[in-house]
């Protein structure tokens, strides 16, 4: 007999707690189920169940196969809908985290235009700078930038991020335009107090400026409102200043010493299947962000 067959009956009866109840999804006499089952534990070679007339119970070995079965028809119910998404009924549980003020202005209206799509997928998004365990936290996906450290963790590449130096046109008219990076040493910069330095690029050579300047703040968010206030220059994110830029709030200098863009990887923990809805949600993400327009329509 079928061995997927026998394992899907396995899989509902253990579910459904008894052949009867099995055999009336299905449609068929309850002997059936029982036959089906007699013939997986005769071609395994163990107990999987304890069958009384009031209820049925898991042997060990019963529990441990029934893990792997709903693994493989999971695994299964992907591999097709992954050949056919335009008929794939995408439902279930998403989990997302990513970086708080990127998420909020990258993740979160996406995630929203992902849910609006598929009417039965409910979803969480989480949005800490924090450093978060995918694997003991439960998430499914997380949205990263920069370098990657955990090498256990499945990434791919969404897009590419640029950092620019901007201040706002009242701060240039009062303070002057700085032309070469050794003019910003007497330029008031504002700068994150645990931040290493601004990275540039100078004839291919990654050059590191350490700004000092009398505003810090551990806040990104707040520099970039310093900076439109006029208070100094700011090294920012285009994800974040795009809009101000595109504006003439805030206008970008240097770019011609700008270091190379860093990457906005999705990574998720090591598996061979991701869930369909991990994988649309992933494919939105990189569809956009890879866009050369989005970054410079993005709100």
């Amino acid at each position: 007999m079928d061995r997927l067959k026998l394992m899907e009956t396995f899989v509902a009866v253990s579910q459904r707690g008894s052949l009867t109840a099995a055999a009336s999804a299905e449609g068929v006499a309850p002997a059936v189920i029982s036959r089906r089952l007699d013939a997986l534990e005769a071609h395994l070679g163990v107990r999987l169940m304890v069958r009384t007339t009031r209820k049925i119970t898991l042997t060990f070995e019963g529990n441990a196969f029934l893990e792997d079965c709903q693994r493989i028809l999971r695994e299964l119910d992907d591999a097709e809908a992954a050949v056919s998404q335009g008929s794939a009924r995408v439902s279930g549980y998403l989990r997302v985290t990513a970086p708080a003020g990127f998420g909020r202005k990258h993740v979160a209206p996406l995630l929203r235009e992902f849910l609006r799509a598929h009417a039965e997928v409910s979803a969480s998004l989480d949005l800490s700078d924090r450093s978060v365990d995918l694997v003991g936290e439960g998430f499914d996906c997380a949205v990263r930038l920069g370098g990657l450290v955990d090498s256990s963790l499945v990434a791919v590449r969404l897009g590419e991020m640029k950092r620019v130096v901007v201040g706002s046109p009242s701060y240039f008219q009062q303070h002057g335009v700085p032309r070469t990076l050794d003019d910003l040493a007497g330029h008031v910069c504002l700068a994150l107090p645990t931040q290493a330095g601004w990275d540039f690029s100078v004839e291919g050579r990654p050059v590191l400026f350490k700004p000092v300047g009398r505003f810090t703040c551990n806040d990104g968010a707040v520099l970039h409102e310093w900076a439109l206030a006029g208070m100094g220059l700011a090294w920012r994110s285009l994800w974040e200043v795009g809009e101000d830029l595109r504006w003439g709030r805030l206008v970008s200098v240097l770019d011609d010493y700008a270091a190379a863009p860093v990457g906005i990887h999705a990574v998720f923990p090591q598996r061979r299947h991701l869930p369909l809805r991990v994988r649309l949600f992933v494919d939105l993400l990189k569809e956009n962000y890879g866009r050369p327009d989005y970054w410079d329509n993005a709100e």
